[in-house]
């Protein structure tokens, strides 16, 4: 059959910095999901958008189109409100697994469909692949089932939602075109849209552990998100959030499973029980539920039962033993004093370097790899005291991983604290 359009002569027009039409758009997300259009052409096309941009109009009928390439889910036969999360990755982002059935525990239904940690972002399906037995891969009815049964469910996206997105994407990881706002927004709202939530709050990252380290970037990216979500009819919002300090203590799959149940028990650190108790407030309040406090849920127990379900659901044994790795390195602080600062990106990096994530889609990642972190920004230090524990399999990984963490920390004798990002530092 002779096609609609040429992609040659797209690719010239977004290069030449004009605006593509409603039928161009439609015709090459469409064309490249069949086959049609080769992988060399649509990467110049993403390079022409990432250096020329879209606006508004072109952002949304690329949304469109990315959803239009797949199947919609519908979660209207569960007979109350959906609401989900996403967040845009970091270092130590663990708060979806203690969120997910914590916003269950508080009257909502959480169709949680997550991804897999891609360089130094750790992905959520890679944390919860470390608890013994858990399947990531589910049906749409095996979905509905576990939302009826338990309230909350972990999964990965079908091959069925927004494919136009997962070839794209693959693409964009390797042609350097990752960064680009058109392209995160659609990618990350078209699966968003197409899954079918009634709400979605958004955790946009930023700091030097995020995808947008500048937080003006993530702000911009944020509102495009949002206005793609209210005109496709979900009610969403969106918190950008610190990432210049890792999350929590720990960075790494088994690792934060680990720290994301000592939450669910009514512990944890500080900062993830802080950001994950926002979240699910931000949810319960966008999905028009008001149930149980999220806090109390946290403390009674309520939570930690529906995680333990929903890791049974997908047959997971929530008893077993995680993972852990079969070497460990503990680096010490040179000095005595108080930390002033944590580069995030440096650990993130080195638990990668650790085998907990991978340099390419399809690699296996190590469960028990990753970084135990001691002490944060503003505690006190002793000289010779543990500061960092590296945990891998391969004891040849922890030179690199080192390498790594040069000038990941400062110590500061006299007690200075370098200036941090606010935990939340806006709402849109």
């Amino acid at each position: 059959m002779s096609e609609a359009f040429d992609a040659v002569e797209i690719i010239s027009a977004k290069r030449d910095r004009n605006e593509l039409s409603d039928l161009q758009i439609d015709w090459i997300v469409d064309a490249y999901t069949r086959g049609v259009v080769a992988d060399e052409q649509i990467s110049a096309l993403l390079m022409a958008i990432l250096l020329n941009g879209m606006n508004m109009r072109e952002i949304l009928r690329w949304t469109d189109a990315m959803i239009n390439s797949g199947e919609r889910m519908n979660w209207s036969s569960l007979g109350i409100p959906t609401v989900d999360k996403h967040s845009t990755g970091g270092v130590g982002d663990k708060i979806t697994l203690p969120l997910a059935p914590l916003v269950a525990a508080c009257g909502a239904a959480v169709p949680q469909l997550s991804g897999r940690g891609l360089g130094h972002t750790g992905g959520t399906l890679d944390k919860m692949e470390s608890i013994p037995g858990w399947q990531a891969s589910l049906s749409n009815e095996q979905m509905l089932k576990v939302l009826q049964d338990v309230g909350a469910v972990i999964c990965a996206a079908g091959a069925g939602l927004a494919p136009a997105d997962k070839k794209l994407y693959a693409l964009r990881d390797v042609t350097g075109t990752v960064p680009a706002i058109p392209l995160i927004a659609s990618s990350i709202m078209s699966k968003k849209i197409a899954e079918g939530t009634s709400a979605l709050v958004l955790d946009v990252k930023t700091g030097s552990g995020a995808f947008m380290s500048d937080p003006e970037k993530a702000k911009e990216l944020a509102s495009v998100m949002v206005e793609l979500g209210k005109r496709a009819g979900v009610n969403t919002r969106a918190l950008v959030t610190a990432m210049d300090v890792p999350l929590g203590l720990t960075a790494g799959n088994a690792l934060e499973v680990r720290e994301s149940i000592e939450v669910l028990a009514g512990g944890g650190p500080a900062d993830v029980v802080e950001l994950t108790l926002i979240l699910a407030r931000e949810m319960l309040d966008a999905a028009k539920v008001s149930g149980k406090d999220p806090e109390v849920a946290l403390k009674d127990g309520s939570a930690m039962d529906r995680w333990r379900k929903m890791v049974k659901a997908q047959g997971g044994d929530p008893d077993a033993s995680l993972p852990t790795a079969k070497e460990k390195l503990v680096i010490t602080a040179e000095r005595s004093g108080t930390i002033s600062s944590m580069d995030a990106l440096k650990v993130g990096v080195s638990a990668w370097r650790l085998g907990a994530g991978r340099a390419r889609q399809g690699e296996t990642v190590q469960a028990g790899a990753g970084i135990e972190i001691h002490a944060k920004p503003g505690e006190k230090i002793v000289s010779g005291s543990a500061l960092f524990t590296l945990h891998s399999d391969d004891s040849e990984r922890f030179e690199r991983a080192k390498q790594a963490l040069e000038g990941a920390v400062s110590i500061s004798e006299k007690g200075e604290v370098a200036e941090r990002l606010p935990l939340v530092i806006t709402k849109f």
